[in-house]
């Protein structure tokens, strides 16, 4: 999984700073916790909404960064702290899950 983060990482840091990307380096990371996260989904890991909640975390600061230029992306921000908050509360629950199952 991490080999292939590092490859697919940098393959599309590439093309955001092709693309002239205004946070690449950000962006770039948002591309990592995207695919470990989705990496952990298809193999269903509990681990999977902790990847998601890392990229949510990236994702706000990337939305409150471009809040500071035009205030209507403030929706965006607020939007992802929402997804922040259930992704926490999806690795909480699948957590409780696994150990009433396993008892």
């Amino acid at each position: 999984m991490w080999m292939l983060a590092a490859l697919v990482t940098a393959d599309f840091h590439f093309v955001l700073k092709w693309l002239g990307n205004a946070s690449l380096w950000w962006s770039t990371l948002s591309i990592t916790t995207s695919f470990v996260a989705s990496w952990l989904t298809l193999m269903r890991s509990p681990g999977y909404a902790l990847a998601y909640a890392a990229n949510d975390l990236v994702l706000i600061v990337l939305w409150v960064t471009a809040a500071a230029a035009d205030l209507g992306c403030i929706a965006m921000a607020v939007c992802f702290a929402v997804l922040f908050l259930n992704d926490s509360y999806g690795f909480v629950n699948w957590r409780r899950m696994m150990r009433r199952q396993q008892s």
